[in-house]
């Protein structure tokens, strides 16, 4: 039997560098944002979300560290759900180049066309390519047996990322407004639930049956028919995006479908959590939990704003911090950890292997949650006082998660040079 064989038989995640470059480059990307987010504390404090430096910490995390960290997710774990072979020459190419998009993030926030332009083509690059390897794993997924991930979901994740960067490009890049009607601000929230919602949320979905059980050693979940919660999200999404655009009963009647849909999913993880074999808490779980949390509170909040005749600087920022910032980063920051490890372990040479477990520093993991969590809602609190000091609480409690996971990212590298094929390091 060949190794394409056995790769189409069994799936082979992406090489261990590969997936390691990727999340290298996330984290030094948070560390970025967080560092962006300290200049911008007086700027949140005093409800102005448009300004230069709160525009460069959002678009930070938004076109730095989430394409890194959830290419690099899927990298390692949608060729083993889809039964694939490994990724392509795609993945090494898609990495360089979306490293145009942190300059992408200061054209935007400093408004130099000169610098934005060439970033979102390079960028734009980037995305395609990565884009087209997931395509490919879709495509060549085989037919006839069961995959472990929702094709459908997959797809629709994949052509949700596309649309929001094609919107966003088309919005902030070109000046392109399809209806007159709608404000700025609400073209923005289209902009931010295409991007959370219909890509971010929907890959958790479609992976998260599956993943979920996998990471927390639990059983896994049972055969269904349909994606019922990939459409039921899909079909809330875009009724919220009329909603945004029209009337808030809409966006409010589209959020009950996406309630029903991530309420089901989060069943799911709670049975997972009850029959985990795992000793402990891990850092996936947590955030998946405080970030369900995260998401209600920019569901209020974004409800409110639909209904307020005046947009409200403070609200607005609320929004994205609870929507992108504690639901969409904290979920993804959550499982870059879990991931990173099983990547290592998973590419160790031949001869006996460590378990998984000692290359996931799982006490690390679970104080950069808490310090994230922390950070998200003192951060919050100081919006909601108009109180620089209280933002600047929250903030100093994100650069220590980020420095957190920084530091476990490294240690489990340092843990994992032998799966490169390098002697380890006795302080390792």
């Amino acid at each position: 039997m060949t190794s394409l064989q056995i790769g189409r038989k069994v799936g082979r995640p992406a090489p261990f560098r590969i997936v390691a470059g990727y999340f290298a480059s996330a984290v030094l990307c948070l560390a970025a944002a967080t560092i962006a987010l300290a200049r911008a504390a007086p700027d949140l404090a005093a409800g102005r979300p448009t300004s230069p430096r709160v525009l460069l910490a959002v678009h930070l995390v938004a076109l730095g560290f989430l394409p890194f960290a959830v290419g690099g997710g899927a990298l390692h774990i949608l060729p083993v759900l889809l039964r694939n072979g490994a990724p392509a020459w795609r993945a090494r190419l898609a990495l360089p180049l979306l490293w145009a998009g942190p300059v992408l993030a200061y054209g935007i926030s400093a408004h130099r066309s000169s610098v934005a332009y060439p970033a979102l083509i390079v960028t734009g690059a980037g995305v395609a390519i990565l884009l087209s390897e997931v395509g490919v794993l879709v495509f060549q997924a085989p037919r006839g047996r069961i995959v472990l991930a929702s094709r459908v979901g997959v797809v629709l994740s994949g052509l949700h990322a596309l649309a929001a960067f094609v919107l966003g490009a088309l919005i902030f890049g070109v000046g392109w407004r399809p209806l007159r009607s709608v404000s700025d601000e609400r073209l923005v929230a289209i902009h931010l639930n295409i991007a959370v919602l219909g890509w971010l949320t929907m890959l958790i979905i479609a992976v998260g049956r599956t993943l979920g059980p996998m990471l927390a050693l639990a059983p896994s979940a049972g055969e269904r028919r349909l994606p019922v919660d990939e459409l039921l999200l899909a079909a809330g999404l875009w009724l919220v995006l009329v909603g945004i655009a029209t009337a808030p009963s809409v966006a409010a009647a589209g959020a009950v479908l996406i309630l029903i849909a991530l309420v089901r999913f989060g069943l799911l993880m709670n049975r997972v959590r009850r029959g985990q074999r795992l000793r402990g808490f891990e850092g996936p779980i947590a955030h998946f939990l405080t970030g369900l949390a995260f998401l209600a509170q920019a569901a209020l909040t974004g409800l409110w704003l639909l209904h307020e005749h005046k947009p409200s600087g403070r609200l607005e920022e609320l929004y994205v911090l609870f929507f992108l910032g504690g639901w969409a980063a904290g979920v993804t920051l959550g499982h870059l950890g879990k991931l990173f490890s099983l990547s290592a372990w998973a590419s160790w040479t031949p001869g006996p292997r460590p378990r998984q477990t000692s290359l996931y520093p799982r006490r690390i993991w679970l104080v950069e949650a808490l310090l994230f969590t922390v950070g998200i809602e003192t951060l919050a609190d100081g919006i909601l006082a108009h109180s620089q000091a209280t933002a600047d609480i929250g903030v100093s409690a994100l650069i220590a998660s980020a420095a957190a996971a920084a530091a476990a990212t490294l240690a489990t590298w340092q843990a994992a040079r032998p799966a490169l094929g390098e002697p380890q390091a006795k302080n390792a």
